[in-house]
């Protein structure tokens, strides 16, 4: 390859050409009629298309027209918490959250805990309610939620999650969502 060509490479990389990231959300199906959002930012759209599509073909998804999954999914703020004691509820129904659920306990051995809902502008001032009441925020993350789940049997479970594993190992792939229940 020509030194021109690998320098030209290393400046794109750094950002000196001026490329253009684009975040763009690709919709898919996976196995079983699975729903999928994949949100990925990108300087080259083709590029990132082409390995989505050569991964979806690879563990049995296609892609779907534009807005023929989305709708299945709303953006939300999400935050964890890992103490469940009854001033937790209370701070969270103080703290202007729109709803949250309780976390079991994990079978390896992890804390229950709590699971904040929040509209995505309000994420920042909800855990920063939370945190000034004492709690700790295991993480805080804007997601795209699922509406309603889909339920699978263990064997059609796992493909969907090796499918979901491969499309998060993409470079630019910045998340990926499923209504995988």
């Amino acid at each position: 390859m020509p030194k021109a060509n690998i320098e030209k490479a290393l400046q794109r990389a750094r950002g000196k050409l001026g490329a253009q990231i684009e975040e763009i959300i690709y919709e898919a199906y996976g196995p079983l009629g699975t729903a999928i959002l994949i949100e990925a930012a990108t300087d080259n759209k083709n590029r990132a298309s082409a390995e989505i599509k050569a991964v979806l073909n690879r563990f049995g998804g296609k892609l779907a027209a534009p807005n023929a999954v989305q709708y299945l999914f709303e953006k939300r703020g999400v935050i964890h918490i890992d103490t469940t004691d009854n001033q937790t509820e209370e701070a969270i129904v103080d703290s202007g959250a729109e709803d949250y659920d309780k976390t079991p306990a994990s079978p390896a051995g992890g804390d229950s805990g709590f699971v904040v809902y929040t509209r995505p502008e309000n994420i920042k001032s909800v855990q920063e309610n939370l945190e000034k009441s004492g709690r700790k925020i295991a993480s805080s993350e804007i997601a795209w939620e699922p509406k309603t789940g889909i339920s699978l049997g263990e064997d059609e479970t796992a493909k969907v999650v090796k499918l979901l594993e491969a499309l998060d190992e993409l470079d630019d792939i910045s998340s990926v969502s499923s209504n995988l229940g």
